[in-house]
């Protein structure tokens, strides 16, 4: 049985599933174990494609990661999913409906498939998937898949984690540019619109297109050409073709120098996330909570008390 940190890293960078699984659980936990692990493993990674799939709830992403994982296996490509899920209101856990759907890889050696709650972040990411990416991507898996809760218009954190997101649309949610617009419409890289034997695919289809040209309009000469594709993920169909763009998409990182950038830019925001959060842990240690307190029973304002939490923090750095 793996015990110790090091025999957990070692297993792991050996491509051993049970390893990997107790490190992320450990990571998910705030175990300090956990984070002797990430140093151990920390220079092997580097090397995945980190492809985000997002979109709003009831577009089919969790079918649609299925079939993209059947087809990548189908070209010998290992993948690591990370299917975030709302957590349980019981447990704080997930509730495993997306790993549900995708039970058929559950036997396949080359598909390591593992379920994070939210535990109440925002964004539409667990607070542990960055962490979840770097151990897939040290045990050697080619594509860390991280598939989003349903998101609304300002929660885009996988923009920022990904090297390629995919935003998943489909027709009959009423205003479905309304449900992908905002920093998703800017910010993806491939526009895939689900369940296209529905009716009112083509409307739909116009106004993506329509999108994308107003975004093309507004940031100008675009390098890359964002490819809007259909799918039917229940049937398989559009998987092959969704595959070979996010293959294209990666050289087309490689060969402008944005996969390394793109990697520099989610490593530095992992370190000032931890950062922001230990400061936050540590003032509300030193008489935050008293303060928060006065707050809530409105005997002083938020940005009051915010003052005073960081000053006693910067007299507590000083002492």
């Amino acid at each position: 049985m793996l015990r110790s940190p090091a025999e957990v890293a070692q297993g792991l960078l050996a491509g051993d599933i049970a390893a990997g699984a107790r490190a992320i659980r450990w990571l998910d936990d705030r175990d300090r174990r956990g984070a002797e692990v990430l140093a151990a493993i920390y220079p092997h990674t580097g090397r995945a494609q980190v492809v985000g799939v997002t979109g709003p709830p009831g577009a089919g992403k969790s079918t649609l990661t299925d079939a993209l994982v059947a087809e990548w296996r189908r070209r010998g490509q290992r993948v690591g999913v990370i299917a975030v899920d709302p957590s349980s209101p019981f447990t704080g856990g997930a509730i495993l409906g997306d790993r549900v759907r995708m039970s058929r890889h559950a036997l396949d050696p080359g598909v390591f498939i593992r379920s994070l709650g939210t535990r109440g972040q925002a964004g539409g990411l667990s607070r542990s998937t960055q962490d979840a990416c770097l151990i897939f991507d040290a045990m050697g898996y080619d594509i860390v898949l991280v598939e989003t809760v349903g998101v609304g218009q300002d929660e885009i954190d996988v923009v920022n984690l990904a090297h390629t997101t995919v935003i998943v649309a489909v027709p009959g949610l009423g205003d479905e540019i309304q449900a992908v617009k905002a920093g998703l419409m800017e910010a993806g890289d491939i526009f895939v619109v689900n369940k296209a034997d529905r009716d009112g695919h083509d409307a739909t289809q116009r106004q993506m297109e329509l999108m994308l040209h107003l975004r093309a309009q507004a940031v100008g000469d675009l390098r890359w050409d964002v490819p809007l594709l259909r799918a039917v993920a229940s049937r398989g169909e559009g998987a092959a073709a969704i595959v070979d763009a996010i293959a294209a998409h990666r050289s087309f990182l490689d060969q402008e120098g944005d996969f390394a950038s793109r990697s520099h830019l989610r490593a530095r925001e992992q370190v000032l996330s931890l950062v922001r959060d230990a400061l936050a842990s540590r003032a509300l240690d030193l008489s935050g909570e008293a303060i928060l307190q006065q707050v809530e029973s409105r005997r002083l304002d938020p940005y009051a008390a915010a003052d005073r939490i960081v000053a006693l923090s910067e007299k507590s750095a000083a002492a």
